[in-house]
């Protein structure tokens, strides 16, 4: 016999079932990077000087899109902010400033103190020999007061230092700690924090899944941390290929990093699809047509077993951020695109690599659906 259905359960079977229609329509328009995971974390990427004054504006237009949280990848290190004594070029870190104002990004602000990228001038005095420890110190803290102050309550956060733990997890001693000595570091904090104190203030390095090096990079902080020094993140760059680092090692250190009562920052990320040199590459790598073959195998395209690996890499780096978003603040990667990716000419000019989750042609890759697979 047929049941005849109340209007009352029609009405309740239709609303329901609109419900989960609008319920499926609002999260497949979930299209976008920063959409996915507004309640995690911020999805961050850095922009060149072609993407800043609009000359990639194809680029630009997916960092709109995409992310919530930009920083500059060259234009407010020292040799281009801070090129000669006394003079200080603000005109495209300013806009920069203003294109993330416009769009409500987050500012990261990279790299205030390096050793590398810093004309030589600042490591020496008037006769060209080098500069003592008052001189250096005078110097960094003029740079540092000078910028920080200049974009003090715009620039969200400073990379403060950067790349100064070796892997083996001793401190690098490099031209800041030869002049100045390991205590350059907590010098540089305090400058940056006189200047903002609002400011997120971050240590970044790479290579943090090694557990050397982690030790040691949480050895600093803890020193720092000892001597009333604030310290608000740590910035795991990723730069990693589809071998490695272990995804358990990446995990490890951004759960003991979270133990020191600080921030986690994944940045620089991008994967490498690219045989690794490291181990191949003898003293006569730029006449070796056979060794720039070997290491440069997808001169064309990305065959599609290779897409995968990478997508799949993505989405197991990503399941981790997800699980531990807790912990972490900000992903950024290093690059908009595999056009402009710096990993095209590491570690020599010519290779063609493909690191990004968008191709040369702007178009989001499988390693981008992978990761707006994964489950917040």
């Amino acid at each position: 016999m047929k049941t005849e259905r109340s209007p009352f359960f029609q009405i309740a079977t239709l609303s329901l079932f609109s419900l989960l229609v609008l319920t499926t329509i609002s999260c497949s328009e979930q299209t976008t990077l920063k959409e996915k995971f507004q309640d995690d974390f911020k999805i961050g990427v850095t922009l060149g000087a072609r993407e800043i004054i609009g000359k990639d504006s194809l680029g630009l237009k997916l960092v709109t899109e995409q992310f919530d949280a930009v920083t500059t990848d060259n234009d407010m290190k020292w040799q281009r902010i801070h090129p000669y004594p006394g003079v200080f070029n603000f005109k495209i870190a300013d806009k920069f400033i203003e294109y993330g104002n416009e769009n409500g990004m987050y500012l990261v602000g990279h790299t205030l103190i390096w050793h590398s990228q810093t004309p030589d001038w600042v490591f020496q005095d008037s006769l060209g020999e080098p500069a003592s420890r008052e001189d250096m110190i005078l110097r960094m803290e003029d740079h540092i007061t000078t910028i920080v102050t200049h974009y003090k309550g715009k620039i969200d956060c400073w990379d403060v230092v950067n790349e100064a733990v070796n892997d083996d997890g001793t401190i690098r001693e490099n031209v800041w700690y030869n002049a100045i000595g390991e205590d350059y570091i907590q010098l540089a904090f305090e400058f940056a924090r006189k200047a903002d104190p609002d400011a997120y203030l971050n240590y970044n390095d790479y290579s943090l899944a090694r557990p050397e090096k982690r030790d040691g990079v949480i050895k600093l902080v803890k020193s720092l941390q000892e001597k009333g020094i604030q310290v608000d993140g740590i910035g795991m760059q990723g730069h990693y290929d589809l071998e490695g680092p272990d995804i358990e090692a990446i995990e490890a250190s951004i759960v003991a990093f979270s133990k020191l009562g600080v921030r986690v920052n994944i940045t620089e990320l991008d994967i490498s699809v690219l045989p690794s040199p490291w181990g191949r590459i003898g003293a006569d790598i730029s006449i070796s047509k056979k060794l720039r073959e070997e290491l440069n195998p997808y001169t064309e395209m990305l065959p599609d077993s290779i897409q995968l690996e990478l997508a799949n890499r993505y989405k197991e780096l990503f399941n981790v951020f997800v699980k531990h978003s807790d912990k972490i603040d900000r992903v950024t990667f290093w690059g908009v695109t595999d056009k402009t990716s710096w990993k095209n000419n590491f570690p020599m000019r010519g290779r063609t690599d493909y690191p990004l989750l968008f191709d040369r042609n702007y178009q989001a890759k499988p390693a981008f659906d992978a990761v707006m697979e994964v489950v917040n």
